[in-house]
């Protein structure tokens, strides 16, 4: 995956939500379009766990981001109009601090020694890095799963930061169901006998662990409905040249080994335990007491909504549940439901269903016509 092009270093102790803190964290970001002269046409990318900040190619690197038909010239996101912005999470791996990074008070690698992460932190970080680029308030904020939720963390604690927002197929807050679930995948990393209590050897991480987790990853970011359209109960073609006659017979099988194995090595496995993590700690309801205290410290002009039938991980119910709740305090709410097949992931794969939607809601309310800064 590529690592963002651009990157700053805040110096200083970054003090972390929980507990303790962090010496000057970097965190990396890229950018795309022009910021104009009234600095109102900012909108903010909040990735998912997994994501680097490569939203979308560049100039600077072709290579295809993970938004790649969303952000761009003439497309939803258009770059054209808007300066738009995706930071790597605090505690990743894709060029910002995280448990893989440096400590530069050892001068070693954090690993478990980094410090408890919430999506408040992640938050905070990416908001220092709105500042550093000159920005007093965004057009609009857009956070897609766990980064619906650190995109709900920035506006609820800086209710000044953003004008709208738009969720996608994210929460208040981890449902039992998502909590059990991260819960075993971190259970299998840490069983692999190569994680070794965070300290595996360099090269050589759990990926046994990795890979199982991501294969469970898999089977909730998708659906049934759409296991059953694609493969059906077609045999693999490999199958019989795998010794083992448990591997790998159905097609299904083989997707989801081609999957984990491309994950496998590709993402540090410390900083995939603290951002999964740090998902199931996030709670709306920690800012007064309750949701509807929560929600009441939001002051937003517009809010969208996006939900998938098939989502099993951040289901209807829970984006029926932000939608009433800005609706409570922001009365341009929109609430919409696709029926999409691809479940969770659908963000990423039906872009056919989640183009109009977006288009539509920016189109709805464009930035001050100030000419672009060059």
């Amino acid at each position: 995956m590529s690592l963002a092009r651009k990157s700053v270093t805040f110096d200083g102790q970054f003090r972390m939500h929980r507990a303790g803190f962090i010496e000057s964290p970097t965190l990396a970001y890229e950018t795309w379009g022009a910021l104009n002269a009234a600095k109102d046409n900012a909108v903010l990318i909040f990735t998912g766990l997994s994501p680097s900040a490569h939203a979308t190619s560049s100039a600077e690197d072709p290579t295809p981001g993970w938004w790649e038909d969303m952000i761009g010239s003439g497309l939803p996101i258009d770059t054209d109009r808007y300066f738009v912005i995706c930071v790597n999470s605090l505690g990743s791996c894709f060029g910002s601090t995280g448990p893989a990074s440096e400590n530069p008070g050892t001068g070693k690698p954090y690993r478990l020694s980094f410090p408890i992460l919430t999506l408040e932190d992640v938050a905070e970080s990416t908001w220092l890095v709105v500042k550093h680029l000159g920005i007093d308030c965004l057009h609009a904020v857009v956070g897609c799963s766990m980064g619906g939720m650190s995109g709900l963390a920035l506006c609820v604690r800086h209710p000044e930061s953003t004008r709208s927002f738009i969720s996608i197929s994210s929460a208040t807050r981890a449902m039992p169901f998502s909590i059990a679930v991260r819960s075993l995948q971190r259970e299998m990393i840490r069983s692999d006998p190569k994680w070794r209590k965070g300290n595996y050897r360099v090269g050589d991480p759990p990926t046994t662990g990795q890979r199982l987790a991501r294969k469970l990853g898999m089977i909730t970011y998708r659906s049934a409905e759409e296991w059953a359209q694609r493969f059906g109960r077609e045999r693999s073609t490999n199958h019989a040249r795998i010794e083992d006659m448990f591997v790998a017979e159905f097609a299904v099988e083989s997707y989801l080994e081609n999957v984990a194995n491309k994950f496998s090595g590709a993402f540090d496995p410390n900083c995939y335990l603290y951002l999964s993590h740090a998902s199931d700690l996030f709670d709306l309801a920690e800012y007064g007491g309750s949701l509807k205290s929560g929600f009441s410290r939001l002051n937003l002009e517009r809010s969208l909504v996006i939900g998938v039938r098939t989502d099993i991980l951040f289901p209807l119910e829970q984006q029926q549940e932000l939608a009433s709740g800005f609706s409570e305090v922001c009365e341009d709410t929109t609430f919409v439901e696709l029926d999409c097949i691809r479940g969770h992931d659908s963000f990423l794969v039906d872009m056919d269903a989640f183009r109009p939607v977006i288009c539509e809601f920016f189109d709805a309310c464009p930035p001050a016509k100030a000419a672009l800064a060059k």
